[in-house]
C-alpha cells in the first residue's frame, strides 16, 4: 500500500486552488482536479491523510458517470492522465486514478440534496417540527425511516462556511425559477437511478448531493458523484430504522474525535494508525461492493 499523497506537487506548476480535499489546476478552458488522500471532519483538515482515499473517490465517480443515464450532460473530458496535456501527462506515479480533466464550468452554488431516508440534519429538523429544508412532512417516521417519496432538500454554504439548508423557493431566488425545477427534478431522477442500482448491490443510499454548473449555456453535472464523502451508504443487511446506522464512510473519524476533548477548532488533533486504516476499509468496502470490482493500489 502507498503512504497518502496529501498534497500534489507538479513540477513547474501550482494549483490555482487548495481545497479541504481536491487541489485544482486551471488550464484556461479546463480543469485538472486532483484529489488527495486528505480527509477533513468538523470543518477541519486532519493532520493525517487517509492511503488512496483521493483515489478510491475518484474512481467511485467514474462508476457512476459511466452507470448512469441522467449523469449526462457532465463535465468530464478524460480520466486518462496519458490524454492529460503537459506537464501532468509525464506524472501518472502522482495522478493516476485520482485525477479528472474537465470542461470549466460556472458552478451553481447551491447544493442539490437528495434525501431517501430521515438522517443527519433531516431527522435533526423533523424532530424539532416536522419539517425537512421548509416540507412539512406529515407521515409519522423514526430515525432513519425512509421517506414515502425522495426528497429534494437544497443546501448553500452559510458565512461561517457550514452547509445550511434552505427551502426550494429560496433556492429559486437563487438560481431562477426554470433552472431551479430543472435542478429539483434532475437531481431527484440521479438519486433515483442511483438508488436502484445500488439497492441490487445490498447499499442503501440515504442520501446525497450533487453539484451543477453552467457550460456553453447548459446546466451540466460537476465535481464528484455518489462517492462517500457526498454520500450516506448503508449495508441493506444491517439496517434496522429507529436508530442511527453505521455508515460507510468517514463517521468511524467523526465519532473518534466526538471522543477526544478538542473544541472542533483548527489545529485537528492526530489520528491513530487504527483509525486511519479502519476508514480505509470502509471507503474500500463502499467501492467493491457498489463496483463490484477488487480494488488494486
Amino acid at each position: 500500500m502507498k503512504p497518502a499523497i496529501t498534497s500534489i506537487e507538479i513540477p513547474g506548476v501550482e494549483p490555482s486552488q487548495r481545497g479541504k480535499v481536491r487541489d485544482i489546476f486551471d488550464l484556461g478552458g479546463e480543469l485538472l482536479i486532483v484529489a488527495t488522500d486528505r480527509i477533513s471532519a468538523f470543518d477541519c483538515i486532519l493532520p493525517q491523510g487517509v492511503p488512496g482515499k483521493g483515489a478510491i473517490l475518484t474512481q467511485m465517480t467514474r462508476f457512476w458517470l459511466d452507470a448512469l443515464e441522467e449523469a449526462q450532460p457532465n463535465h468530464l473530458v478524460t480520466m486518462e492522465v496519458s490524454e492529460f496535456p503537459e506537464p501532468f501527462r509525464s506524472h501518472p506515479e502522482i495522478l493516476e486514478k485520482r485525477s479528472m480533466l474537465v470542461r470549466k464550468a460556472d458552478p451553481i452554488l447551491v447544493e442539490c440534496v437528495v434525501r431517501g431516508y430521515l438522517a443527519g440534519s433531516g431527522w435533526v429538523d423533523y424532530q424539532k417540527n416536522r419539517t425537512v429544508a421548509g416540507v412539512k412532512i406529515h407521515e409519522d417516521i423514526t430515525e432513519s425511516g425512509e421517506l414515502p417519496k425522495p426528497m429534494f432538500t437544497p443546501a448553500v454554504k452559510n458565512k461561517a462556511g457550514h452547509d445550511e439548508n434552505i427551502s426550494f423557493d429560496e433556492m429559486l431566488v437563487v438560481v431562477g425559477g426554470a433552472e431551479g425545477v430543472e435542478l429539483r427534478d434532475r437531481s431527484i431522477e440521479l438519486y433515483k437511478e442511483a438508488a436502484a442500482i445500488a439497492r441490487e448491490r445490498g447499499v442503501i443510499i440515504a442520501d446525497t448531493k450533487f453539484e451543477f454548473g453552467y457550460l456553453d449555456g447548459e446546466i451540466v453535472l460537476i465535481d464528484e458523484v455518489l462517492t462517500p464523502d457526498s454520500s450516506r451508504f448503508w449495508r441493506v443487511e444491517d439496517y434496522q430504522p429507529g436508530r442511527p446506522q453505521e455508515a460507510m464512510d468517514k463517521q468511524f473519524v467523526r465519532d473518534y474525535l466526538k471522543s477526544l476533548d478538542w473544541d472542533r477548532n483548527p489545529p485537528a488533533p492526530d489520528l491513530p494508525e487504527e483509525i486511519i486504516m479502519k476508514t480505509r476499509q470502509r471507503y474500500l468496502d463502499a467501492y467493491t461492493t457498489l463496483t463490484g470490482k477488487e480494488w488494486e493500489d
